[in-house]
């Protein structure tokens, strides 16, 4: 049972997923909204332009029953003649054809924007084989188009009939009009028709864009497998990503090791904490803590120390505030200032006793270490 609830499409599209099916040239796409806006942009450019339209066409129309002289006796002259008269229609017309251009371009924009992709491109030829074919053409998506066509021939149609049963009587009356007011009524009539008509298919764009989505989310559900495995893709699995954590926190203490015997100092807790310190007057502003740690490695830390004779000196309240307030490779506080410049001062004097002889320094003790940086005093 739970291996049936992996497999079954109950999770919404991640962003990822979506954003592949787009590359791949796969969004929500209603060619009804499309026809329809495109429709829409010719039928109203033809009904705010009837007026020009219809005297351009008048003269054209005049220009092209007008037969001069030179056409009957110089039939080479028809072809210009009426390449001339095509030109000058096409011109006529630009002004509807740029804008139903146009409106093809943003037509998009109302869903899903444009969207350019080269692997929709890219022959598929599994498309080619007749049993997934048959098979298509009796799946439900095939069933749902044939539905959306009938309803678009019974709304457009049924909008047609009423239409025409309407002007039918100006429709007739046009016999008894003159050509010019003929042609402008007749540009009347058919414009404001087919507006009409075309307004029968905001009901079916209002259905069709909706479905259109629903069908697409639908499509890019993905099981709880699919889930898990594209959260190991872009998050990285866990198990290697613990393992990557757990080898660079082993070659970061192999490297703060390796920094031990270049201290000045240990300074411990004694048992609990480590910390080393490193001071150079050329190139450091303060002293940094090369290696520090708590219990096992705090006594790695001080053998580390002894076998490379680096002075080991017990001060807990400065280890502690250390081992809290530092990281390695960072200066330590300046409210330690003074209590560090007391512990690198008696190991300086360490060295000269051991160098030279003469009296061994006393070892500093109560060390001025701020109480609110002492975890020992509830310091955060």
């Amino acid at each position: 049972m739970a291996e049936e609830s992996d497999l079954e499409k109950s999770e919404q599209p991640s962003q990822r997923r979506l954003d592949q099916a787009r590359e791949k040239g796969q969004v929500a796409r209603s060619h009804e909204l499309s026809t329809f806006s495109l429709l829409l942009a010719g039928g109203a450019s033809l009904w705010f332009m009837g007026g020009h339209l219809n005297a351009q066409m008048v003269q054209l129309l005049q220009d092209g029953m007008t037969i001069s002289r030179d056409l009957v006796f110089k039939p080479e002259l028809l072809i210009p003649h009426l390449y001339d008269l095509s030109l000058r229609m096409l011109i006529i017309f630009s002004p509807v054809l740029a804008l139903m251009l146009l409106t093809a371009l943003v037509s998009p924009l109302f869903l899903n924007g444009w969207l350019f992709s080269t692997e929709a491109l890219i022959p598929q030829f599994s498309r080619m084989n007749p049993v997934n074919g048959i098979g298509r053409m009796f799946s439900i998506n095939v069933l749902i188009e044939l539905a959306k066509a009938f309803g678009k021939a019974i709304v457009v149609g049924g909008v047609a009939a009423w239409v025409m049963w309407r002007h039918l009587g100006d429709a007739l009356q046009l016999a008894t009009l003159s050509i010019s007011s003929a042609i402008a009524e007749m540009g009347y009539l058919v414009g404001g028709s087919f507006l009409a008509i075309v307004g029968g298919m905001v009901l079916i764009v209002a259905i069709d864009v909706p479905f259109q989505l629903y069908s697409h989310n639908k499509k890019m559900m993905m099981t709880k497998e699919e889930v898990r495995q594209e959260h190991k893709e872009t998050e990285g699995n866990p198990q290697i990503k613990g393992r990557i954590r757990s080898m660079q926190r082993e070659m970061a203490r192999r490297r703060m090791m390796a920094e031990i015997p270049t201290a000045d100092v240990v300074v411990t807790n004694p048992t609990h904490y480590s910390v080393a310190l490193k001071y150079s007057e050329k190139g450091m502003r303060a002293p940094i803590v090369v290696a520090k740690g708590s219990d096992l490695l705090a006594q790695r830390i001080r053998e580390i120390a002894q076998e490379n004779h680096v002075p080991i000196l017990e001060a807990p309240p400065l280890a502690r505030a250390l081992h809290k307030h530092t990281e390695v490779g960072e200066s330590i506080p300046e409210a330690l200032y003074t209590a560090v410049a007391e512990v690198l001062a008696y190991v300086y004097q360490l060295k000269r006793y051991q160098d030279e002889g003469g009296a061994r320094p006393m070892e500093p003790s109560g060390l001025p270490v701020p109480s609110e940086l002492d975890p020992a005093n509830g310091a955060a």
